[in-house]
């Protein structure tokens, strides 16, 4: 059997095709292929896992009127094109049995061209509120799978929709928080908090941070933070920190990283996360009951972000603060709060896990693996 996966963009549609594409291979023995966007995030993490991946040349489009966006609009038309031919090549060479596309442009031609040659074919949109890429699709792929049951409403063929949940990759489940803490090194009683802007990071909640980390220096590292800034942003936030006086290399409980790549054991060992709101993390925290701060980008399309937090604030699960809100002694505050009051914690967690979809990954195979059998 050989399964297509398409996605890219952010790690948020990155994870859950590789979390999905672990299933079919050790369930199924399939053959595994991805498809990114050149020079996109998922050459890195797809590669980190064993995935071959090919790319195509795809861009998004800018919603603005202006000459930059009128430019980079044209070109975005013309590497459709491109992509078009592309996307033939690889679906031509690979023969797929099934193609599913997790979010991210790069799906658009991908999965377009496998519906055209009677491929079996499906996207998952994690939000709440689905994409341009999904929306563009839905009218062409044989299921259409979402994370949350006030979704169906926004497609064309409700009959093709199946609530599913959005797929956590199995290792968010394999370390207690007591044995995450012992594989990081964290030998004593203190709170771990896990701070983490997305992917790419988030230049605004990044400021912030820096002034958040300068306080908990100075105020004796109370906690064990970890901390990853995004691959964009990480230059910047060290250099201000070093500005600021701060040498991390005398704060051993102040983790700032480029990216975390242990995110499973990090989030496992967490008492409390500090996120962005896309629907993979969202997933993620709800799967492993973590208590949360969110404070959803407001830079989305459809305001997306918020949308998610909403649904996870309103049963108490999180606490939600809007970007307007922020800044770096608010988060603080906020957090030694929280943190101070072990039992809020408790019920923050209690409220994920009544909640929680854990079976995602389950639901979803299922679905994939009738559709590829009725070829």
């Amino acid at each position: 059997m050989k399964v297509l996966f398409t996605c890219g963009g952010t790690a948020g549609h990155i994870n859950p095709g590789i979390a999905l594409a672990r299933m079919f291979q050790a369930r199924d023995g399939a053959e595994i292929l991805f498809v990114g966007a050149d020079g996109g995030m998922e050459h890195e993490l797809v590669a980190r896992e064993g995935f071959p991946i090919r790319t195509v040349t795809i861009t998004s489009f800018y919603r603005s009127l202006n000459w930059s966006g009128i430019r980079h609009n044209l070109t975005t038309l013309h590497n459709l094109v491109r992509s078009r031919a592309q996307a033939r090549a690889i679906v031509r060479d690979f023969e797929p049995d099934l193609v599913v596309g997790t979010g991210g442009y790069a799906s658009y031609p991908v999965v377009r061209e496998a519906a055209r040659r009677g491929i079996p074919t499906a996207v998952h949109e994690s939000n709440a509120e689905p994409g341009l890429t999904t929306k563009a699709l839905a009218r062409v792929v044989d299921k259409v799978m979402v994370g949350f049951e006030e979704s169906r409403s926004h497609y064309p063929h409700p009959e093709r929709v199946e609530v599913t949940g959005t797929p956590v990759r199995e290792d968010f489940f394999r370390l207690t928080r007591e044995e995450a803490r012992r594989a990081l090194g964290f030998d004593d009683s203190l709170p771990v908090v896990l701070t983490t802007w997305g992917s790419l990071g988030a230049q605004v909640m990044n400021d912030h941070m820096v002034d958040f980390v300068i306080r908990e220096c100075r105020e004796g590292q109370p906690f064990h933070h970890i901390y990853g800034v995004g691959q964009r942003y990480y230059p910047r936030v060290m250099e201000r920190l070093h500005a600021a006086g701060i040498d991390l290399a005398g704060y051993p409980r102040v983790d700032v990283r480029e990216y975390i790549y242990d995110m499973p054991a990090c989030m496992a060992a967490a008492d409390l996360v500090l996120s962005r709101a896309g629907a993979s993390t969202i997933s993620e925290i709800s799967a492993i009951a973590k208590p949360s701060i969110l404070v959803p980008s407001p830079n989305v399309t459809a305001n997306h972000q918020e949308k998610n937090a909403r649904v996870l604030s309103g049963h108490g699960g999180a606490v939600l603060m809007l970007e307007p809100e922020c800044s770096g002694e608010a988060l603080y505050e906020r957090v030694r709060d929280l943190l101070a009051h072990p039992s809020a914690l408790h019920e923050m967690s209690r409220s994920l896990a009544l909640r929680a979809v854990t079976d995602a990954n389950e639901r979803i195979y299922r679905v994939l693996r009738d559709l590829a059998a009725h070829r």
